[in-house]
C-alpha cells in the first residue's frame, strides 16, 4: 500500500474517533474513489503519484460542484463542497506560486525549443503542456497550468 494511501486511512480512523463528520465523510469518499481506481480494469495497487491524481480529480469535482451550487443560489451546499476541498488539499504537495510556475515554464519552453529547433508558439502547446505537467507533478492545478502556458506562448 502506498504511503499516502496509508496516511489517508489512518487520518480517517482518527477523524472517526474525534467525531469529525466533514473529515470522516470526505476521507471515506476519497477511499472509495481510490478503491474504484484500483479495481477498474486490471486490479493493481496505486502508487503515490496515482493517489495524488485521484485526489486532484476529486478536488476538481468538488470545486465544480461548488460553482454550480453557488450559481443556483445554494450557498450552504457550495460551502460544504469547499469544506471537503480543504480536507483533500491537505494531501496534495505544496502548490507552486506564480514565480515558481514562471520559472518552471521558462525551463520547459526552452527545453521544447531546443528539442524542436524552433521558437515556441501556440503550435507547440501540446508538447509544452505535457512536459510542464510532468515536471509540475501535481503541484499546480491543470486549469492554472493551461492558462499560464497559453499566456507564455502568446506573449
Amino acid at each position: 500500500m502506498s504511503e499516502l494511501k496509508q496516511t489517508i486511512i489512518s487520518d480517517m480512523t482518527a477523524a472517526m474517533k474525534a467525531r469529525d463528520k466533514v473529515t470522516t465523510g470526505t476521507l471515506r469518499m476519497l477511499k472509495a474513489a481510490l478503491q474504484t481506481e484500483e479495481t477498474s480494469g486490471a486490479k493493481h495497487e496505486l502508487d503515490d503519484q496515482q493517489v495524488l491524481a485521484v485526489i486532484a480529480r476529486e478536488i476538481k469535482r468538488r470545486r465544480e460542484s461548488a460553482d454550480v451550487y453557488a450559481e443556483n443560489g445554494r450557498p450552504e451546499l457550495a460551502e460544504a463542497e469547499l469544506a471537503e476541498v480543504a480536507v483533500l488539499e491537505k494531501y496534495q504537495p505544496k502548490q507552486l506560486d506564480d514565480a515558481e510556475l514562471t520559472a518552471l515554464l521558462d525551463d520547459v519552453v526552452s527545453t521544447v525549443e531546443a528539442d524542436s529547433g524552433q521558437p515556441a508558439s501556440m503550435a507547440s502547446m501540446g508538447p509544452v503542456m505535457k512536459a510542464a505537467k510532468d515536471k509540475a507533478a501535481g503541484r499546480v492545478d491543470g486549469k492554472r497550468l493551461s492558462e499560464a502556458v497559453r499566456a507564455r506562448l502568446q506573449g
